[in-house]
């Protein structure tokens, strides 16, 4: 009798055990396979990606190896955009091969333990936010806006009876960021998602170039994981904005890529008319009109003006207005027109073709300066750059002018490359202008590539796109007189130029003398003081200096200045010298 009580009592202590080894088990396959378990306060050693983004994103096994001699995963299977290096990326959301955007798969998604390099820094933690966040961009007043914002219409009545067909190309959306706004990257995905037929888009990628605030870890590949039709690359290098495009490039599977600023909100109807304009000519890049928001109240603006893309013989971007003879071909105001470059804000481009042309020139280091070089490429190599007016998307201009004062050593790098590549005997007025200071320290770097490009296309000559696309940057060359600085005797200063982009009457300061280029002027056969190639010109209003537009033919009177015995300039029409 004792022995069966002790039998049974071992029984029964045996089956608690089993009991609680059972719970434990379930527990351990719970937290394994409940990613929402998983805390943010991790050690920094485990970061997380995420494999889709909700709506029919399907989440494919990735395929990742281990570098033989590097710290970092690869991932197979890159398309062949060959300026795209497969270490650059950590890992990516692929997509299945449908685009259903009823169902909302979720927790579809991976935790990748990132393997840490020798002497390698600990992200910065999040700092305490000031009010302008690193973008230039008034954080505090962006959050308090929706993220569905709706934008009055403000394209022309003619735009609203435009009928674009069922048959327009499928387009992929690409925005690369850094340590963007947790507000403007997502006000600007919505908007996207927000005012596109679901018809003609087939993705936005998101580029994660190396972020390190917090916001945009785990709590955005959580927050993109339950929206539709959005995926997530992180690259684990610094890659620039012309690097993350072209990594979303090489994963996008649209007809047309649309590259865009991570600070946008698209109109509506923006995207059918630049799908049309592309299924017309393959061989054209184009940009919607680019309305303004403004960083600091991020409000929105419409452009009353069409106005165009173009550089001045320092290769800075200006918006001019649309020029005479633009004007009189076009039959009507919705009509695209033609623009010697455009800004890198938004663009869009038929993939085949934008691949065909070379894409974004890799050497380029500096934004701005790559999508004037490949607008040049473009014109000079058979294809086109247009402005398409009832396509609108606004762009939030930040606090800080995009043509910095003093160019630093990485822009101007990206001049120079674009100079040698495409201006042929004209670079020497790109020389001239931009000042010597730098260009000492300036290392060659190898066209080759570009060179035989250019043979292959069977590109034209530099002189062909100044005679037919922008003939207006000739005006102050063809009749030069001289150029370089206006120094003031009495205050040992130079006067230097303010100019800022979108205003056409700009003042002008004094400050130390330099040769960073800001400070070089021309004085020309007509007795016109003039900003480079940009129709603007040193005018004395009221006894006050400013540069203003001068586009027409004949010189105004308060514009005009004679060079005395001195040497010191002098107004005409108010007989006085500039020497304040």
């Amino acid at each position: 009798m004792l022995l069966r009580k002790r039998c049974r009592l071992l029984l029964c202590q045996l089956q608690v055990v089993m009991l609680m080894f059972g719970l434990l088990l379930v527990l351990v396959i719970v937290a394994i396979l409940n990613p929402e378990a998983q805390r943010e306060d991790k050690p920094q050693d485990f970061q997380y990606y995420y494999e889709g983004g909700g709506h029919g994103w399907a989440g494919e096994d990735l395929v990742q190896e281990r570098a033989e001699e590097s710290n970092h995963f690869k991932v197979e299977l890159l398309s062949p955009l060959s300026s795209l290096r497969e270490e650059g990326l950590i890992a990516i959301g692929m997509s299945g091969p449908e685009r259903n955007f009823d169902k909302v798969p979720r927790k579809m998604y991976r935790i990748v333990k990132q393997l840490k390099r020798k002497n390698e820094e600990t992200s910065p933690s999040l700092v305490l936010r000031s009010e302008l966040n690193t973008n230039g961009f008034d954080e505090e007043v962006s959050k308090n806006i929706p993220l569905h914002r709706i934008i009055p219409d403000g394209r022309h009545p003619e735009c609203l009876q435009q009928n674009y067909g069922e048959k327009l190309p499928i387009a992929s959306v690409i925005i690369c960021f850094h340590n963007e706004g947790w507000s403007t990257l997502l006000r600007t995905v919505h908007s996207v998602l927000d005012n596109s037929p679901r018809t003609f888009l087939k993705e936005i990628i998101l580029v994660d170039d190396l972020s390190h605030q917090e916001h945009l870890k785990s709590a955005l590949s959580e927050y993109i994981s339950r929206i539709g039709g959005v995926k997530l690359i992180r690259s684990n290098k610094r890659l620039g904005v012309i690097g993350g495009r072209m990594l979303g490039a090489a994963r996008a599977t649209g007809e047309v890529l649309i590259f865009m600023d991570s600070h946008c909100e698209c109109h509506p109807g923006w995207l059918e008319p630049l799908l049309s304009r592309i299924m017309h000519n393959r061989n054209r890049i184009v940009s919607p009109v680019i309305d303004f928001i403004d960083w600091k109240t991020f409000e929105y603006s419409h452009s009353s003006l069409l106005q165009q893309g173009v550089f001045d013989w320092k290769l800075d971007f200006h918006w001019v207005p649309l020029p005479e003879h633009e004007e009189k071909v076009r039959q009507s105001p919705i009509i695209p027109f033609r623009s010697p470059v455009i800004p890198g804000y938004v663009l869009a481009s038929d993939r085949h073709y934008f691949q065909n042309i070379g894409g974004f020139d890799t050497g380029i280091n500096s934004w701005g300066v790559e999508t004037t070089e490949l607008s040049i490429r473009v014109w000079l190599c058979g294809g086109s750059v247009e402005i398409v007016p009832c396509s609108r998307v606004g762009h939030a201009y930040q606090n800080h002018t995009m043509h910095n004062s003093v160019q630093n050593e990485d822009v101007l790098r990206s001049k120079v490359r674009t100079a040698e590549l495409w201006m042929d005997s004209y670079k020497a007025i790109f020389y001239r202008n931009v000042g010597n200071s730098l260009l000492n320290r300036i290392q060659e770097s190898d066209i080759n590539e570009h060179e035989q490009l250019r043979q292959r296309l069977g590109c034209k000559r530099f002189q062909w796109f100044l005679a037919n696309v922008y003939p207006e940057i000739n005006m102050s060359t063809s009749t030069l007189e001289s150029s370089g600085q206006l120094f003031n005797a009495g205050f040992g200063l130079c006067m230097t130029h303010t100019f800022r982009e979108r205003l056409f009457v700009t003042p002008v300061k004094l400050s130390s003398c330099d040769e960073n280029g800001n400070q070089v002027f021309e004085y020309n056969s007509v007795n016109e003081i003039r900003l480079t190639s940009v129709p603007l010109c040193l005018t004395v209003r009221h006894e006050q200096i400013s540069f203003e537009n001068c586009t027409t033919s004949k010189p105004a009177a308060s514009r005009l200045w004679h060079f005395g015995q001195e040497t010191r300039q002098q107004s005409i029409v108010h007989n006085q010298c500039s020497t304040r």
